[in-house]
């Protein structure tokens, strides 16, 4: 199957939560794509701004119909973004896509971003082994400089291609879900994201559990926008008020994550340095109380994998 082939067989999945204008922002990005996906699904993760009314008048005048088959997957609850993308992923394999391409609702695609994706993706299989279960996109923030949160985790051979002569594409073991392409056989392998997740940590444990025999690639000249509130990376010296909801999931799935998948030497080195990130960075005694609970929620918290497959024969 060659490049353009490919190109056919990808379903785009994009996961919004009351951010209807971003949304409207990712939507036209798709639209002026230079290679277009086959499909489009939108997961509408039970919005409150008038998401549903606005898809409901997209979808009557959807501007690809004809050459992009549209589906709108609207949940009766907000699942949060891990429940989103394991729901747009099941679906697109449902509808038998031979890749999804997964991204956010705050993600704006460089018209050839698909297609480098794809080709970036294709040089990598073709050089060093069809087991690569992922590529992704160089992800920007809004003036042009790196989104510091969105930066993958390299492997210790990251030169590997580059070496090779494909000097944009970078092995790696660990990204984020603002714009990754995720094969077929990967989804019928090691299954989904955990939707129990909900937010936070769920990017990181799949492709993580998806590189355990074969890195992933990044293909640098495959850019997405990260339209985020502002440029910096998460740590949890940061923890306050507003944000202590997200951090909480972030601990708790993380700590299971250590617990669970990896040790108990693990889980403690974690909970140690979660401990003293909090202190030194003077975070409140009640939200630090808060997130030593999730800790130990994370004990009993161990979700099974959900497997596309099931139910889909």
């Amino acid at each position: 199957m060659n490049a353009v082939d490919n190109r056919r067989n990808v379903a785009a999945v994009v996961v919004t939560f009351n951010r209807l204008e971003k949304l409207k922002k990712v939507l036209a990005s798709l639209e002026s794509q230079t290679f277009l996906p086959k499909a489009l699904i939108i997961v509408d993760n039970a919005s409150t701004d008038g998401t549903a009314d606005y898809l409901h008048e997209y979808q009557d005048a959807f501007p690809l119909e004809g050459k992009v088959e549209l589906r709108i997957v609207t949940l009766p609850e907000n699942v949060g973004g891990a429940g989103g993308f394991s729901a747009g992923m099941r679906e697109g394999y449902r509808m038998g896509f031979d890749y999804v391409w997964i991204f956010d609702d705050d993600g704006y695609p460089e018209p050839d971003a698909l297609e480098k994706l794809l080709g970036g993706y294709e040089q990598a299989t073709q050089a060093l082994s069809p087991d690569i279960p992922f590529a992704c996109s160089l992800i920007k923030y809004i003036d042009g400089t790196i989104s510091e949160m969105n930066n993958p985790v390299p492997t210790w051979d990251w030169g590997r291609l580059r070496a090779m002569g494909l000097r944009d594409l970078v092995l790696i073991n660990q990204a984020s879900f603002v714009s990754v392409l995720i094969p077929r056989w990967v989804m019928e392998a090691y299954g989904l994201p955990y939707k129990e997740y909900f937010i936070w940590f769920d990017d990181a444990e799949y492709t993580l559990r998806i590189t355990r025999d074969c890195p992933g690639v990044q293909v640098l000249d495959s850019v997405v926008v990260h339209d985020m509130g502002e440029n910096k990376g998460v740590n949890f010296s940061m923890i306050n008020e507003k944000n202590a909801w997200k951090f909480a999931y972030g601990i708790r799935n993380q700590g299971s994550y250590r617990l669970h998948h990896k040790s108990l030497v693990h889980y403690l080195l974690f909970c140690a340095q979660v401990w003293y990130a909090m202190r030194s960075g003077g975070v409140d005694k009640k939200l630090r109380r808060q997130m030593y609970g999730k800790m130990i929620e994370a004990i009993r918290f161990n979700p099974s994998i959900d497997y596309p497959q099931v139910g889909n024969q």
